[in-house]
């Protein structure tokens, strides 16, 4: 159990630390490339959310268990997201790097609550077989890689240092590791507690998407890349999922 705890502990870190430094790396900072980059991340959310989760979610559950488990995930980042709106607004930041920085921190948020299905998925993974576990494992990472990009460069850019940039991030990934601990834990849990778990994923990212992500793409630079970055994200989810 703690073998399996550890692996998605690992597997988890590893894909958005690898992304997070990528990040904080780029030198390009352009509001073009930005807003590429945003748009980007949230056609690979969208890739995730039609092709993964909920499609998941339905054929383990029912389509109610779905849409209860999207609203609550839509709600609960709601909350989050006025949270985090009340306190920028107590601090003097430039307009700019508060968007900025507030969408690093939502995206942060709302990973490390899609984290927690990912690892559950994990530690089932391995209960089964060693070999599921690990390919479930090794594509989970793979696709945290892009996700971890999309959280560190508006924090970057929002005026957050590297070093602290890196922490969310790696905090973000533990939550897969706390999720493949419950897998273990429960082993074949209830399949419409795993089915609201995964749609409630969904759910939080649907409204980094839509409430976050797109709108500051927009506000960044409001021309043809951003929409192009959105479809290419889009294309490259797609492609991760039917080769994971």
């Amino acid at each position: 159990m703690l073998e399996i705890s550890l692996l998605g502990l690992f597997f988890g870190t590893i894909g958005t630390t690898i992304g997070g430094i990528i990040g904080i790396f780029l030198k390009k900072n352009s509001n073009k490339f930005l807003s590429f980059i945003l748009s980007f991340a949230s056609g690979l959310m969208l890739a995730v959310i039609c092709f993964d989760l909920i499609p998941e979610a339905i054929e383990i559950s029912s389509i109610y268990s779905t849409v209860l488990g999207i609203i609550l995930g839509i709600v609960i980042m709601m909350i989050c997201d006025s949270v985090v709106q009340s306190k920028f607004n107590t601090q003097k930041i430039a307009s700019k790097q508060a968007g900025l920085l507030k969408t690093g921190i939502i995206v942060g948020i709302g990973l490390a609550l899609h984290n927690i299905p990912e690892g559950l998925a994990i530690g089932s993974g391995f209960d089964s077989s060693t070999e599921l576990g690990f390919s479930l494992a090794i594509a989970i990472c793979l696709h945290d890689i892009p996700e971890g990009i999309s959280m560190a460069i508006p924090m970057k850019n929002g005026g957050m240092s590297r070093w602290k940039v890196i922490t969310c991030v790696i905090l973000s990934g533990i939550a897969t590791g706390i999720g493949a601990l419950i897998g273990a834990i429960v082993g074949n849990i209830s399949s419409q507690v795993i089915a609201i778990c995964l749609a409630f994923a969904a759910g939080a990212m649907l409204y980094i998407v839509s409430g976050e992500l797109i709108p500051e793409s927009n506000s960044l630079y409001n021309g043809r890349m951003t929409a192009i970055g959105n479809m290419f994200g889009f294309i490259i989810g797609l492609l991760a999922m039917c080769i994971s």
